[in-house]
């Protein structure tokens, strides 16, 4: 039905509706979907299945499974370009209830294969099924809560994406707290773990899915007028441009390579942090100490995603992308100094401690950035398209981080100085990302949708969605 439970007319409301109510259902999926940053804790039991105590021949090995986190990122991409135009055609309630279905049902997937010992299904599962879970969950509620706040567009989105960000806190001890709990002497507790967890973040994400609703399109926050012209120094938009038409304009590959760059930036450390800390100092850093650093990464991480998308509101998106970048490629240049030369550990894990708000920061303004340069009514897909930079990001960081690292030590570089390199290599990316931010600038008008054209694309809109009731 074309105005049935889950349609986009349904949840469709204006007046005086309580917009405060969407960011705890924008929170409520991203703390759900934030758990695949604690996905590793699953590794090391992963690999004693059959042994249970200590590995068999038989189990899988940590490489191996290292690929389902590598899949369900990729796939995650992969399903936000494609599922961003479905999002704007179908709405969010929709999208959101596809992603719970998805991303709970690959936890299911998973825990058949490993029940019945077959790594596919555990690609297949939270690989694929969860990772397209991920993607439809991610850019479903920062669509509408861009809608929401015109006047507050990066605070926003922050609120949101700073659940992703913080949904390992929670995921990690739930997953060690569950094992703990199911495992036995002929089991290590991970596929009752994954039944739970699926199940869990079923419900959380069906909350989402059921509280979530988009503004009609002549509400507007009360008291709040769009900037005027002047104020706007030409970088925010006033008029839309259509998610086809975005990907012919320069600013959108620019604003891709500028999340690209920043992404590959963090995201390597980020997966290789506890063994970095570890060889940079020696014995002196203990493997407990190590995962408490990655647990103050991963905090930094969750407030950088809120504190420097609101200030985005402030400063505006450009300039806190030069600040990113800018301050990022000193930070970065500063860790072999700090670390192998000076050792101090205090200057090396705060100037990691800052980089990772601005790996966090990054992905919440973005889509802000976008809002402001395409207008916010197509934002939802052209977020999902731009998250393919995310993908590749997934990829190039840690290959980065690690094969240099190995190169290096086969060289016979000692393990305290075997990331300088990489370090230096990074502090490069950010100086193009800096070049490439430098150069976005307003879209061209000819760009824009004129009224006739948006008027057109309603009626074709209306027209599918009467024949898909009627069928």
């Amino acid at each position: 039905m074309a105005n049935g439970f889950f349609s986009k007319e349904r949840i469709t409301v204006g007046g005086d509706y309580n917009r405060w109510v969407i960011p705890p259902a924008a929170l409520a999926v991203h703390l759900s979907i934030g758990q695949v940053y604690a996905f590793s804790v699953f590794n090391e039991p992963l690999s004693r299945i059959i042994g249970v105590t200590e590995q068999a021949p038989q189990d899988w090995s940590l490489a191996t499974l290292g690929w389902i986190f590598s899949i369900s990122i990729l796939v995650l991409g992969l399903t936000a370009f494609i599922g961003g135009a479905w999002l704007e055609k179908v709405g969010p309630r929709t999208t959101m209830f596809a992603a719970a279905c998805s991303f709970g049902g690959g936890f299911l997937v998973s825990a058949l294969g490993v029940v019945t010992h077959q790594l596919w299904l555990l690609y297949f599962g939270y690989g694929v099924l969860g990772g397209i879970g991920l993607g439809l969950a991610y850019v479903s509620p920062v669509s509408a809560l861009i809608k929401w706040f015109p006047d507050r567009r990066g605070m926003a989105t922050g609120m949101a994406i700073m659940g992703f960000g913080g949904g390992a806190l929670i995921g990690a001890p739930l997953a060690v707290a569950l094992m703990n709990f199911f495992s036995s002497q002929n089991s290590v507790g991970v596929a009752p773990t994954f039944v739970v967890m699926g199940l869990i973040y079923f419900a959380s994400m069906t909350l989402g899915a059921l509280t979530i609703r988009v503004p009609s399109a002549d509400w507007k926050p009360a008291g709040w007028e769009p900037p005027a012209a002047s104020e706007q120094s030409g970088m925010i938009a006033t008029n839309d441009v259509h998610i086809n038409t975005a990907l012919k304009t320069p600013q959108f590959w620019l604003l891709w390579a500028v999340l690209c760059l920043n992404v590959t930036a963090g995201i390597g450390v980020l997966g290789q942090a506890a063994v970095m800390i570890q060889e940079t100092f020696g014995g002196a850093i203990t493997a407990a100490a190590a995962a408490g650093f990655v647990s103050l990464l991963s905090i930094f991480n969750m407030l950088g995603r809120f504190l420097w998308s609101t200030a985005s509101d402030y400063i505006g998106r450009k300039n806190t992308y030069l600040i990113f970048f800018g301050l990022g490629a000193l930070l970065y240049v500063s860790v072999p100094i700090v670390g192998s030369s000076i050792g101090s550990l205090f200057l090396f894990v705060a100037a990691f401690c800052i980089i990772l708000t601005m790996y966090g920061g990054g992905f919440s303004t973005i889509p802000a950035y976008l809002a402001d340069i395409f207008g916010t009514r197509y934002v939802g897909g052209i977020h999902g398209r731009l998250l393919t930079a995310w993908s590749a990001a997934g990829i190039l960081g840690p290959v980065l981080v690690n094969y240099i690292r190995e190169a290096q030590i086969n060289s016979g570089v000692e393990p305290a100085n075997a990331y300088n390199i990489t370090m230096f290599i990074m502090a490069g990316l950010l100086v193009v990302g800096l070049i490439c931010n430098s150069l976005v600038k307003p879209v061209d008008p000819k760009y824009h949708m004129d009224s006739e054209e948006e008027e057109q694309r309603e009626t074709v809109s209306s027209s599918t969605s009467g024949r898909t009731a009627e069928a």
